[in-house]
């Protein structure tokens, strides 16, 4: 299994790059607009498909996070120079290439160097193992179980974390660049906009500058046009991420992931509005019932719709075995140093 992983890192690694140079020396060279979206159509295709060539559920999580979703949405922001385009031309082929690949956003101020993400990727790896062996040990007992479904969200939050900072050291080490963190404790949100303003930072920026700024500026005339701007990023993000459990799972898809984006997506738009109609907006709950809430929304919102996907298909339990064998294949290699 380690040995599969590693080859796939490879090949994956490899087309990126191959990709992206394409992109800075042939596309960068095209007037923005049309023609130069047209270049980028192959690379597009390319990094939609590129998942599905991978042989383990990490590779294929990895590759289509960064390249299919975050990358192919930094392209078409490249091709109409849409905000914060990952291109520059004073931008040397390395920064282009760790600008449009990476999962987050340079930082620009305050370094802080690698200490603080190995202190945290420990903590986080050691929770992690906790929950997973919580889970490979009791899962046949409370199956479908609240608990399961709430150790999952932990699982879920952790293992975006995880794979952020280990980006980040690995970007420290080469580039001497330091990111922005993937969260910013969306379990402390009040509201769910803000609880969506704080979860996955990449794509919510990515999502903001991809699809809520050019449909809020086709409608910039209605004052409606926000809300207009929300919906869709939802409904775009629902089909992301049907389309992830489809490379994953490579199974028919059943659209509960895309209606739980969409259902969100609506709630958020009726918070928006509800917001401005009680007293502009002065009126609030108390913090504690506010975040009671909505982290219960959300929690129970995905019990109903995010994880039953995942579980009908078994990626719960082919993602579990995967983390063993790539830890005994740690261990072995370790062990025999």
């Amino acid at each position: 299994m380690g040995s599969s992983i590693a080859t796939n890192l490879i090949i994956y690694i490899s087309s990126i790059t191959a990709s992206l140079s394409y992109c800075y020396f042939i596309s960068s060279k095209l007037p923005k607009g049309l023609y130069r979206f047209i270049s980028l159509i192959p690379i597009l295709y390319l990094f939609t498909i590129l998942p599905l060539h991978c042989t383990s559920i990490f590779t294929t999580a990895i590759a289509f996070s960064f390249t299919t979703w975050l990358t192919n949405f930094k392209l078409i922001r490249f091709a109409f120079d849409l905000d914060h385009s990952p291109f520059h031309p004073s931008h040397s082929l390395l920064k282009f290439i760790t600008i449009a690949s990476l999962p987050i956003k340079p930082k620009t101020t305050h370094p802080t160097g690698p200490n603080r993400f190995r202190f945290t990727l420990v903590f986080q790896l050691l929770i992690f193992s906790v929950l997973v062996k919580l889970v490979s040990t009791y899962k046949h007992h409370i199956h479908r179980n609240i608990i399961i479904m709430v150790v999952y969200c932990g699982l879920l939050f952790l293992i975006i974390d995880i794979v952020a900072d280990v980006s980040n050291s690995l970007l420290f080490l080469l580039t001497g660049l330091e990111l922005e963190p993937s969260s910013d404790q969306p379990y402390l949100a009040t509201s769910l906009q803000d609880f969506w303003g704080r979860w996955n930072l990449m794509v919510t920026n990515t999502l903001r500058h991809t699809v809520y700024k050019p449909v809020r500026s086709v409608f910039c005339n209605y004052k409606w046009a926000p809300l207009v701007g929300v919906i869709v990023s939802f409904v775009v993000s629902g089909l992301m991420h049907e389309l992830f459990v489809y490379e994953l799972s490579r199974e028919e898809p059943t659209w509960e992931m895309t209606w739980f984006f969409v259902i969100h997506g609506v709630c958020v738009v009726v918070e928006m509005v509800g917001k401005r109609c009680l007293v502009g907006g002065r009126w609030r709950l108390p913090e504690f019932i506010a975040r009671l809430l909505t982290v219960g929304f959300v929690a129970a919102t995905g019990m109903w719709l995010f994880f039953p996907p995942l579980i009908k298909s078994r990626l719960d339990v082919r993602i579990l075995e995967e983390y063993t064998s790539v830890i005994n294949f740690v261990k072995v290699k370790f062990l025999t140093l």
